[in-house]
């Protein structure tokens, strides 16, 4: 595995940690509250970039997420794309950010 593999890894593993432990704080409340907790929580510290590898994971292996992450899921703002996440923070490819056309 790759350096780069390694750290895609850990970070990806370092998300579902998050969320699970925002889970569990959530757990002591009622599963509504519980659910709306998680999902506000998400949305109001996880930048789209954050958001968006959560959904990747969502989509693909949910095993690992505690169940009130998956059910807060619907409630939690979805990035459309990679660079959907990127703009929203303030970061463009350099040829979008000069106004440059690529060259073919």
């Amino acid at each position: 595995m790759s350096h780069d593999e390694d750290h895609i890894t850990s970070t990806r593993e370092k998300l579902v940690r998050m969320a699970n432990q925002i889970a569990t704080f959530f757990h002591s409340k009622p599963r509504e509250e519980g659910i709306t907790g998680v999902a506000e929580h998400i949305n109001k510290f996880w930048e789209p970039r954050m958001r968006r590898q959560l959904f990747e994971m969502l989509d693909g292996d949910p095993e690992d997420f505690d169940d009130l992450v998956i059910a807060a899921s619907v409630r939690i703002r979805r990035p459309l794309t990679a660079e959907q996440a990127d703009k929203s923070l303030g970061y463009a490819r350099p040829a979008e950010a000069e106004g440059a056309v690529p060259h073919k």
